[in-house]
């Protein structure tokens, strides 16, 4: 079995998002021509404080750039108007509070009134 040698990088940006962490690799072919590597990075904690990493990876080429592109925008569109940029997800944390309870807490607040300890 032939074992797949990575080329070296040529420009690399990196996107920190949480747990995950993505990696945008331009590397060059045996022949001297560039592609670009994604991958995911997503890191899992074990109960014991060790952990591990578990890596997803694509390798785009130029000639799919274009429709690549053109795809990724349309599906991005398509995500943004339908469901807006709102991260659903975040309201499934233990601290997510809505804003109409925000509101709430704010309006309870208004109602009181400021007392001195000095005056009781």
């Amino acid at each position: 079995m032939a074992e797949r040698v990575e080329q070296e990088e040529i420009f690399s940006q990196v996107l920190r998002a949480g747990r995950r962490t993505y990696f945008f690799d331009v590397r060059a072919t045996k022949a001297d021509d560039y592609y670009l590597t994604v991958t995911e990075s997503k890191k899992f904690t074990h109960d014991d404080g060790s952990f591990r990493y578990q890596k997803h990876k694509i390798y785009l080429y130029k000639e799919d750039f274009k429709d690549f592109h053109e795809m990724l925008a349309k599906a991005t569109d398509y995500i943004l108007n339908e469901k807006g940029d709102e991260v659903i997800s975040d309201r499934h944390q233990k601290d997510f509070k809505k804003e109409e309870d925000t509101e709430k807490e704010v309006k309870s607040t208004e109602s009181f009134t400021d007392i001195s300890f000095d005056d009781i």
